[in-house]
């Protein structure tokens, strides 16, 4: 049976160390395979109006697919050719709670996340992605800096 970690991709600097740290972790570990989760996160603190709620399916639609094809693609393709094993999904909604999710779906051990780069105002009110994670999931998180 093989160990199975989430990462937690965001495009930026900070998805690359959460990945780096998942490469390492999986070399150490052996037989392990590394799954890719790039979230498009959704507000239920955002308004719409009646017109960007009739083209809101086909603007997600296209949001998922910009995402695995600029950000998730890319990065399996590497990491398959440097022998990893994995696989990659693009999710729309709370990052935490589809993380969380993902990991339950999957029988992962670990997920792996960067600290969250968000300050001020926002986080005070809200919290972060990454605490929120880290509070509430199912299983181990490592969060990485």
């Amino acid at each position: 049976m093989s160990t199975k970690l989430i990462v937690g991709l965001d495009g930026s600097g900070s998805g690359d160390r959460a990945l780096a740290y998942a490469k390492r972790l999986s070399k150490l570990i052996g037989k392990c395979s590394i799954e890719l989760v790039y979230v498009v996160e959704w507000s239920p603190y955002s308004f719409q109006t009646p017109e960007e709620n009739a083209s809101r399916h086909k603007r997600r639609e296209q949001e998922i697919k910009t995402a695995m094809e600029r950000v998730v693609q890319p990065t399996l393709d590497a990491l398959k050719a440097d022998g990893f094993t994995a696989a990659g999904r693009v999710k729309h909604g709370d990052a935490a709670d589809i993380l969380n999710a993902v990991a339950m779906e999957e029988k992962a051990e670990q997920i792996v996340v960067a600290r969250s780069s968000e300050g001020g105002f926002t986080r005070r009110i809200f919290g972060s992605v990454t605490a929120n994670l880290v509070m509430h999931a199912s299983v181990p998180v490592t969060v990485v800096g």
